[in-house]
């Protein structure tokens, strides 16, 4: 029965990441989307990067007005969701599959990016609606509906509906399963066991709504994110000699992939591309319509302010931790290891692998816990994150009363998650990924005008 499973969610994510073979739809989609709508806005990603940092300062803060979370607290928020599995077993994956040169394509995709969720996060603020309780709730599905007009309302119920199924995927069971999958190799613990601990832990924290996860996701964000940046560091400092020859290899290797080496099979150009590509949007979210969810809850009534903070995501995520997650895999040797028996590494051991071949001088074999302690901590913060996306879907889907029992449901798969093979889980989470992007990308192509008109207001008074 398991197999059977594994076969059809890996054939319909094979629909969505691979068909046609010469130009796969979500590429194309995604590449398009982020290139037309960093020429449309000028490169507002590269102009008006400094005025993000002013923001996130704090420097704009109002307690005044409407919203949950302030800017930092949403940033965090949304952070803890992208800056997650992705980034360590996600970057894992794409080198294992697609080489070196997959990382180049992650950059692209993040680049590019950072305009999209500029304007999906925008986007998102203006069209948020006030609950009679004072909170707000905000996301693709209301600025489909009330951008776009009743008549895309059924746009809006699909990427609701595929917000909850992805909510239960890639940022769910994903998270669940690395986790288990990295305890099980370090420690020899049952995946179930650790799958019922996650639960008890993340459930204490989601039931509590989104007040409670912005104010742990502020904490847990910056200094997870700052403890594995400094270990990474820490790996490329100590073989920084290599570091030139390795950015030469993954250029290189992005538009001419080596062939089969040690435990690399080889790949092609286009599945280099792809795999760089689909680990980039699971990494950083751009245009998948997450994000916007959670910078919706900020205290602010200005909706290009809100989206500078947001693009500031794909660049921390992708551009700066996947970057040092790849280089220690690439300098390190690790994508080409094979283990005891005879298998190339894959997902977070690959890193784990990694860190323990390049921190060696300094910890012996225990630069591997390196990522299991990283691994644990972003696996939990992505869950957390992940289950406010899928109940304010769900709201927006069934009303208030459906929260809780999706709650439920939601834990329910974490520990499903936990217990499940690797390639059912991440196949699913990117076929999710897939679902959700397609719905969103269209509205806001479609409504990048107002973007620019909301865009063109702000900065003419600030």
């Amino acid at each position: 029965m398991v197999d059977k499973i594994r076969e059809i969610v890996e054939f319909l994510s094979s629909l969505i990441w691979n068909f046609p073979e010469k130009a796969p739809i979500m590429v194309v989609l995604l590449l398009g989307a982020g290139v037309y709508i960093t020429l449309y806005l000028g490169f507002i990603q590269i102009r008006k990067f400094w005025h993000s940092w002013e923001v996130i300062s704090g420097k704009y803060d109002n307690q005044e007005e409407e919203g949950d979370i302030s800017h930092f607290q949403a940033l965090s928020a949304a952070l803890s969701a992208t800056v997650g599995i992705g980034n360590i077993a996600g970057v894992a994956t794409a080198i294992h599959y697609g080489g070196p040169g997959a990382l180049f394509w992650m950059w692209i995709t993040a680049i590019f990016g950072m305009a999209l969720k500029y304007a999906e996060c925008t986007l998102s603020l203006y069209y948020r609606k006030v609950n009679p309780d004072g909170s707000v709730s905000g996301g693709p599905m209301y600025y489909i509906e009330r951008g776009l007009g009743k008549n895309f309302k059924p746009l809006a119920i699909l990427f609701a509906a595929c917000t909850v199924i992805s909510s239960f995927g890639s940022g769910n069971a994903v998270q669940a399963f690395t986790v288990a999958d990295q305890f099980k190799a370090d420690f020899g613990i049952p995946q179930y066991v650790t799958g019922i601990i996650l639960v008890l832990i993340v459930g204490s924290v989601i039931l509590g709504g989104i007040k409670r996860i912005g104010q742990v996701a502020s904490k847990l964000a910056p200094f997870m994110a700052i403890l594995y940046v400094l270990a990474s560091v820490t790996a490329i400092v100590l073989h920084i000699d290599k570091v030139p020859e390795m950015f030469k290899l993954i250029i290189t290797s992005a538009f001419n992939p080596p062939a089969a080496i040690g435990g690399f099979a080889g790949t092609t150009f286009l599945y280099t591309l792809i795999w760089g590509v689909k680990r980039g949007i699971f990494s950083n979210e751009a245009g998948q319509g997450s994000a916007p969810i959670a910078h919706a809850a900020a205290k602010t009534k200005e909706a290009a302010r809100e989206g500078t903070v947001a693009m500031i995501g794909p660049f921390i995520d992708t551009l700066v931790i996947c970057t040092m997650t790849g280089l220690v895999i690439i300098i390190s040797g690790a994508w080409t290891h094979i283990d005891a028996s005879g298998v190339a590494l894959n997902g977070s051991p690959l890193t784990a692998k990694a860190f323990e071949l390049s921190l060696s001088s300094l910890l012996g074999n225990y630069g591997r816990y390196l990522v299991t302690v990283s691994v644990f901590l972003f696996g939990i913060s992505t869950a957390i994150s992940w289950s406010y996306y899928g109940d304010r879907s769900i709201q927006y889907l069934f009303g208030d009363k459906a929260i809780l029992p999706y709650r439920i449901v939601f834990l329910i798969m974490h520990f499903v998650g936990a217990i499940f093979t690797l390639e059912i889980v991440w196949s699913f989470g990117d076929l999710a990924l897939g679902l959700m992007a397609i719905p969103n990308l269209i509205a806001v192509v479609l409504l990048s005008p107002k973007v620019k008109e909301i865009t063109k207001d702000y900065f003419s008074r600030y």
